[in-house]
């Protein structure tokens, strides 16, 4: 029997970059444009909001990404030449708790302009804000020169390389804390020559620069322990019947978006137990959205729901041989589009149970 998980509130503040202290006019002004968030070194972290003409969204100098969430994103160097690194703080709502569990995650995009990518990302928890002026990998060398601080380390790894330049892929790991860490750093902490590379062009000289959006640290409450609790909760693992449609309940979408929330999340867990423990099933996934919007755009929208399905299960380790999906569209509604209530089960996900066929 498997273990499932609840989340509380995210600690992060400001997640998604949305609250600004002014609309960027220029590259490297992160620390003064966002409100809440810092830079801890010296490396130029940038910030780019729709509102802006010079640091905008999706166009900007780095190539074209829509933001994920809202209208802002982060940029910044994972790997430059000469260890250059740039970086990004944030300071929780309240320290972490020894001995808990926590979730953290966010979403990457490279930049189309990058000529390489990596395979992990760094996040590193202090009890103390950093501020440290150098321009190249803040290593272990340099955190215990702040000698009041206590840190805690995490590598966030991927089995392939993070070089999707059209999408956003969700960056997560599980940690349980010291105790009073209190903020938080994401970037690449090692060096050029240890950092795991992928060369996305020729000639590769640049670097790996990536946008960030929407970073979340929450509490994971393990709301299934043991057999017994397993048996008693109305959430225990569902029997499902190969070649029937299963539409998700809690996997609806917000007008306009594709992301996951975290009750989404969670069914999805269910899923993929029943998956792991059925190792001759396959799962098609198809996505679904109103009818608001051209037919072009809705095709485009339904594939992003169904891909954010897919990939969550692929990064939990399903297999992606054992994962399709599509988007639909608005062409198969199951309820009216004339009110907010159809519209909103419209914007739906299914899944349909498929055996796999011996080779």
């Amino acid at each position: 029997m498997g273990i499932l998980y609840s989340f509380s509130q995210n600690l992060v503040l400001n997640p998604s970059f949305e609250v600004y202290n002014r609309c960027p006019e220029k590259l490297g002004n992160f620390n003064f444009d966002v409100d809440i968030w810092t830079t801890p070194t010296g490396g130029s972290t940038d910030y780019f909001n729709g509102c802006s003409s010079e640091m905008g969204t999706p166009k900007n100098f780095n190539g074209a990404q829509a933001a994920n969430f809202g209208k802002g994103y982060a940029g910044l160097y994972f790997y430059a030449p000469d260890d250059y690194r740039e970086y990004l703080q944030a300071e929780l709502k309240s320290p972490l708790v020894a001995g808990t569990k926590y979730e953290v995650s966010f979403y990457v995009s490279l930049a189309e302009k990058s000529d390489f990518a990596i395979k992990e990302f760094g996040a590193l928890f202090s009890s103390h804000k950093i501020e440290n002026d150098t321009k190249k990998e803040f290593s272990k060398r340099l955190w215990y020169e702040h000698r009041e601080n206590r840190y805690t380390y995490l590598e966030i790894g991927y089995s392939n390389f993070y070089s999707d330049t059209q999408d956003w892929i969700l960056v997560h790991t599980q940690f349980e804390a010291k105790g009073g860490e209190r903020f938080m750093i994401l970037g690449n902490f090692k060096n050029n020559r240890r950092t795991r590379l992928f060369k996305t062009k020729k000639n590769a000289k640049q670097g790996a620069y990536y946008y960030i959006d929407m970073v979340k640290v929450l509490e994971i409450e393990d709301s299934l322990g043991n057999k017994e609790q397993l048996e008693s909760n109305s959430l225990r693992r569902k029997e499902f019947k190969v070649g029937e449609t299963h539409v998700f309940k809690n996997v609806l979408f917000v007008f306009d978006e594709f992301h996951l929330t975290e009750l989404a999340q969670i069914e999805l867990l269910q899923v993929l137990e029943y998956l792991q423990d059925n190792s001759k099933i396959s799962i098609v996934i198809n996505g679904h959205t109103d009818n608001v919007g051209s037919k072009s755009y809705n095709k485009k929208l339904s594939q992003k729901r169904a891909r954010a399905v897919a990939s969550f299960l692929q990064e939990k380790g399903l297999s992606k041989n054992r994962i399709s999906w599509n988007g639909l569209g608005g062409s198969k509604p199951v309820s009216t589009n004339k009110t907010d209530e159809g519209r909103t089960l419209n914007r739906r996900v299914e899944f349909i149970f498929q055996e796999i066929s011996p080779d």
